[in-house]
C-alpha cells in the first residue's frame, strides 16, 4: 500500500533497489526506466547530487565540459567533450551541463554540477525516495526465494537484487598519534576563516592540492606532507594524480612563496600552547623534523560506506575499501549485490599498460551504469535487448565511425568495447557496448570487439579483437598523433583486419 504522501517507493517488496542519488544512481535509474525494469531508488540525501552537493570545497571540477567543440552539442560524439552531463535517449535531455555554466571556465563549478544532476533528475522524471537512510542489510530465504532486506530510516525494503551507488564518501584518517587534533578534508571551513593562519595538510593527492590552491590567497603558510612524492597527471599521463590546474602550490614551493611540499611520514601531532606541533620523519634520510602550525587538515581520503555488507560476505580491498567486483560490477562474493557510480573503479579491466579506466569519474562510470542496466534487464528481468543487423557492406563504415566518434570506447579505453557478432543464421549483429574482458573470457561464436587503448607513453590507438572459430586474435592499429583513425593508412589496415574476419570491405 502506498503511503499518504507524495514520497515514492514506500517500504515493501521490489524487484530491484538502487541506493544513492548521485550521478551513478541517477544514470542507472534512468537507464532502468527506459528499459522498463521496475525498481525503487532510496537516498539519505534531501536532493540529487551525491558528493557534488558538498565537494570540492574551493575549486572547480577537474572534468571539463566544452561549450564549443568540434561537434554539435547533444550529439553522441559531443559526449567526448562533455564529461559531466548524464546520458539520455531524448535529445532535449542530453548535454545539460553546458546550459548551466556561466561561461567563465569550461570546468564547472561545484554548484553548477549539482544543478546539472538535479535538472537531469527532474527533466527525465527519475523518482527517488529522499531522506531515506540505509542503515543495515540482511539476507533472507523463504518461499519467495532469496532476498536482501534493507533496513532504512523509513522501514524495510526487500529485493532479490540491490545496486549500491553510494560513492567513496566516508572520511578516513589514519590512526596516527594526535590525529584527533586534526580536521578531516570533509570538515574544512570557509576559506576566509583561515586568513593569516599556518596550515599543515596531510596528503599530497588531489584533495590536498585542491585545498592548498583554494587557501593560497588566505593562509600565511602552507605545508603539504606525506611519505611519497606527489603524482602529477601530466607525468602519469592519466587522471590518476594531481591535475595541472592544481599545481600552483608547486610553483609557490619552488619559488619560496610560503608553500612547502615535504616527503615525510607523520609521526605525531601535539598541542603546544595555542599552536600545534607536527612531528615528521623525512623519507629521504630519516631525519626528524618538527613543524609548528595553527591548523592541521587530514586530506587522507575516503572509503566506500558499505556499512554491514562485509558481514554478509562482500569482500573489499585497498585503502578505500572498494568491493571486489566482476566485469559487470557484481560482488564477487555475494551474488545479487551490484555497484554503480564511482565504486565501479574497483573493476579494473585489462590495464595492459597500467592505465586504468575512468570509472572513478562521471565521464567513465555513466557508461558503466548504462551497460549495467542492460545487463540486469537481459539476465534478471527477461528483457530482450535490440541486436540490430549490420549489412556486410556497412561493417567497415560502422567500425570506422566507432573508432572516430564512439564516446564509450574513448572514455573507457581498454575497458568497454563495441561488439559485432557473426553467425550463418543471423549474419552480422550489433551486440552493443560490453566490458572488454567479458568478450575475451566468454568464448562463443564468431565476433569482433572494437576498443581504444593507451599505453604508458601516452600513445592512443585502436585495437580490434577478433574471435574466429573459437580463437581470439588482437590487432592494433598504428597510433595517431592527431587521434584521427580514418586516414587512408588506417583504412587499409582495418580492411585487412576485417578481411581476416571473413567480411570483404572497401579499402
Amino acid at each position: 500500500m502506498a503511503e499518504l504522501t507524495d514520497r515514492p517507493f514506500p517500504p515493501g517488496d521490489y524487484p530491484l533497489v538502487v541506493v544513492g542519488s548521485g550521478p551513478g544512481a541517477l544514470q542507472l535509474a534512468y537507464s532502468l526506466d527506459r528499459l522498463g525494469v521496475a525498481h525503487a531508488v532510496l537516498s539519505a540525501d534531501p536532493s540529487p547530487g551525491g558528493m557534488f552537493r558538498r565537494w570540492p570545497f574551493f575549486q572547480r571540477l577537474l572534468s571539463w565540459t566544452k561549450p564549443y567543440a568540434p561537434t554539435e552539442p547533444g550529439s553522441r560524439t559531443y559526449e567526448r567533450y562533455d564529461w559531466n552531463s548524464l546520458l539520455a535517449d531524448e535529445p532535449e535531455n542530453r548535454a545539460l551541463q553546458p546550459t548551466l555554466m556561466d561561461g567563465s571556465s569550461y570546468f564547472p563549478a561545484r554548484a553548477e554540477m549539482e544543478a546539472n544532476l538535479a535538472a537531469f533528475a527532474k527533466r527525465t522524471g527519475i523518482a527517488v525516495r529522499y531522506d531515506c537512510r540505509w542503515e543495515s542489510t540482511r539476507l533472507e530465504e523463504d518461499g519467495q526465494g532469496r532476498r536482501f532486506v534493507l533496513t532504512t530510516s523509513d522501514g524495510e525494503f526487500r529485493a532479490p537484487v540491490v545496486v549500491f551507488a553510494v560513492g567513496a564518501a566516508q572520511p578516513w584518517s589514519p590512526g596516527t598519534s594526535g590525529m584527533p587534533l586534526a580536521y578531516h578534508y570533509a570538515e574544512t571551513r570557509s576559506a576566509e576563516t583561515y586568513a593569516d593562519r599556518r596550515i599543515f595538510l596531510i596528503g599530497k593527492q588531489v584533495s590536498a592540492f585542491e585545498l592548498a590552491t583554494g587557501l593560497l590567497p588566505w593562509a600565511r603558510q602552507i605545508v603539504l606532507a606525506s611519505p611519497s612524492p606527489a603524482q602529477l597527471s601530466v607525468v602519469t599521463k592519466s587522471l590518476v594524480g594531481v591535475r595541472a590546474r592544481y599545481v600552483q602550490p608547486y610553483e609557490d614551493h619552488v619559488l619560496g612563496g610560503g608553500v612547502s611540499i615535504l616527503d615525510a611520514s607523520i609521526e605525531d601531532i601535539a598541542r603546544s600552547g595555542d599552536a600545534l606541533v607536527v612531528r615528521t620523519r623525512r623519507s629521504d634520510n630519516g631525519v626528524a623534523l618538527e613543524i609548528e602550525t595553527d591548523e592541521v587538515i587530514a586530506a587522507t581520503g575516503f572509503v566506500a560506506p558499505l556499512l554491514d555488507l562485509p558481514d554478509l560476505g562482500v569482500t573489499t580491498f585497498g585503502h578505500s575499501k572498494l568491493p571486489t567486483q566482476t566485469a559487470f560490477w557484481e560482488s564477487t562474493a555475494v551474488p545479487g549485490i551490484y555497484f554503480a557510480g564511482t565504486i565501479t573503479q574497483a573493476s579494473a579491466g585489462l590495464k595492459k599498460h597500467g592505465v586504468p579506466a575512468n570509472s572513478g569519474a562521471v565521464h567513465g562510470h555513466r557508461y558503466n551504469g548504462r551497460v549495467l542496466a542492460r545487463h540486469l534487464a537481459s539476465t534478471r528481468f527477461g528483457v530482450e535487448l535490440p541486436r540490430p543487423r549490420v549489412a556486410p557492406d556497412e561493417l567497415f563504415a560502422f567500425v570506422v565511425d566507432e573508432l572516430v566518434h564512439g564516446p564509450e570506447i574513448w572514455h573507457q579505453r581498454a575497458y568497454l568495447a563495441r561488439v559485432v557478432s557473426l553467425s550463418p543464421e543471423e549474419g552480422l549483429r550489433d551486440e552493443g557496448i560490453v566490458p572488454l574482458t567479458t568478450f575475451l573470457d566468454a568464448g562463443g561464436g564468431d565476433a569482433l570487439a572494437v576498443t581504444i587503448e593507451a599505453d604508458g607513453t601516452g600513445a592512443i590507438y585502436p585495437v580490434i579483437y577478433l574471435r574466429v572459430a573459437g580463437q581470439t586474435s588482437e590487432h592494433a592499429l598504428t597510433p595517431s598523433p592527431v587521434l584521427d583513425f580514418a586516414s587512408p593508412e588506417d583504412r587499409a589496415q582495418l580492411a585487412d583486419i576485417l578481411g581476416s574476419f571473413g567480411v570483404r570491405t572497401p579499402a
